[in-house]
């Protein structure tokens, strides 16, 4: 081996501390200094200042569609002790700009002793909601219900987790 390939050691005794960097110490990175040597705007500061986008009232997030869905858990099963959100009878909620509201739903089974009068408790309560012109509840079988279609939440009330 050479002289030039191998590693030099040198052993100290103390090193000195490197001076800590300050942001009054910047001088405005790649662009150069800043006018006046004054220390540039934070390029986040108008980004934070800015308000979200207002989310539609017909859209997830939007003030129709949370409070459809919130009426829409306060109706529970007879049976079973869990609202039909939970439970996982609704399937969809679609709310048009002309504040009509369609619901599509199913029941745990056709036989279900509700299956006449929970449509119509659905379209009740989805009516009474502020800013909901009409209801329209669609009863669909298909594709059929089955538990793995709950939430979390309703399979720790009723123990299957």
């Amino acid at each position: 081996m050479n002289e030039e390939s191998r590693i030099r050691i040198e052993e100290v005794d103390a090193a000195e501390t490197p001076p800590r960097a300050r942001v009054s110490d910047a001088d405005g990175g790649a662009q150069g200094p800043a006018p006046g040597g004054a220390r540039q705007r934070d390029y986040l500061e108008g980004f934070l200042q800015q308000k979200p986008a207002e989310t539609p009232a017909s859209e997830p997030g939007g003030a129709t569609y949370d409070a459809v869905i919130e009426a829409l858990k306060e109706i529970y099963d007879p049976e079973i002790p869990v609202n039909i959100y939970d439970l996982g009878l609704i399937y969809g909620v679609e709310v048009s700009e002309g504040s009509h509201v369609a619901v599509t739903m199913t029941l745990t089974t056709p036989h279900c002793p509700v299956a006449e009068s929970m449509p119509g408790e659905v379209e009740l309560r989805v009516g009474s909601v502020p800013g909901v012109g009409t209801v329209d509840v669609n009863l669909v079988w298909d594709p059929p219900w089955d538990p793995q279609k709950m939430s979390d939440e309703a399979k720790l009330e009723l123990g299957m987790l």
